[in-house]
């Protein structure tokens, strides 16, 4: 029985070459006689397209020896497959060059991490890089200000605006409940999106009414502490050091091990490894860890009146 799953390699030829032929027509009637788009795709048509068994063999060669050649034909080879993958973002983002260089990043990634013992091919791999390096690229440059962070909210960027036209193709009104339930997320992460995309970014620098030296600037809060502020916690935080250390002299053993490595280091020890030190549970440690807590805290309370809650580091 024929398989009939596209190779990421064979879709990419065909696509660049459709690409090659429309770039050609505007080509031919531009002013200028260059276009950088075109230069390139003339480029990496230099480059041959792999079989099966030589992705396999160069693949082996880099992971197993490092051979930096193996892994510049394997880049090589599949610079149409980034091309045919970037297409797919224009709309979204209109410099198909920057989405090329994106995505080009993201196949060197690919060839760092391909594992040539999986029994999948490097192509059928690298598209999920290539893409993941476009898709951060769009939501990092679509806007001054990000709009999406997470996993969840790229997704939901991308296929939102999809999901609503689907809807309206179909006869529905796109309300937020039926845009959750199709894409699988929840009624406030819509409205926050939809909220996110209509808002346009605002620039600081813009003057506010008919004088030109005020701008959106000046009405911003300054968050940075006072002359008074600075000395009056440069002074708390020597006291509290103070306190700690008069602290720490009043334990002995365990406590004052766990003290200093579990609550003040900056790179705690774990349970295990102050554990083993005496030879004793990993819950042991942690219930010494807990009392040691409490009279920190109870003695932080006395010293400091005016401090109603002191957080202490936990693991």
């Amino acid at each position: 029985m024929a398989n009939d799953k596209k190779d990421p390699q064979d879709e990419a030829a065909v696509n660049e070459t459709q690409l090659a032929e429309e770039d050609g027509d505007s080509l031919a009637t531009a002013l200028v006689p260059f276009d950088p788009l075109q230069r390139y795709l003339v480029e990496i048509r230099r480059y041959p397209l792999l079989s099966r068994e030589e992705e396999h063999r160069l693949a082996v060669e880099y992971k197993e020896f490092g051979n930096i050649e193996a892994a510049y034909k394997l880049v090589t080879s599949n610079l149409r497959l980034v091309v045919m993958i970037a297409r797919e973002y224009q709309k979204a983002f209109r410099n198909l060059l920057d989405l090329i260089q994106e995505g080009n990043i993201g196949l060197m990634e690919a060839v760092k991490n391909f594992d040539p013992y999986r029994g999948i091919r490097f192509p059928s791999y690298a598209v999920w890089w290539i893409r993941a390096y476009i898709i951060r690229y769009i939501m990092n440059d679509w806007r001054m200000v990000k709009i999406g962070t997470t996993q969840a909210q790229r997704k939901l960027f991308f296929n939102l605006q999809k999901e609503k036209e689907r809807l309206e193709a179909e006869g529905f009104i796109p309300e937020t409940k039926l845009l959750a339930e199709r894409l699988n997320v929840k009624e406030g992460e819509v409205v926050e999106m939809e909220q996110r995309l209509s808002n346009r970014d605002l620039s600081t620098d813009v003057p506010i009414g008919d004088d030109e030296e005020v701008t959106l600037l000046h009405f911003l809060a300054d968050n940075k502490l006072g002359p008074e502020e600075r000395l009056a916690e440069t002074e708390y935080r020597q006291l509290l050091s103070e306190k700690m250390e008069q602290f720490a002299s009043s334990l002995k053993d365990k406590e004052l091990v766990i003290f200093r490595e579990r609550l003040l280091n900056e790179e705690p020890l774990t349970l295990r490894e102050i554990g083993e030190r005496y030879g004793i549970s990993r819950e042991r440690v942690r219930q010494i860890e807990e009392r040691l807590k409490k009279k920190l805290k109870h003695y932080l309370s006395k010293e400091f009146k005016d401090i109603k809650d002191t957080v202490v580091r936990a693991e």
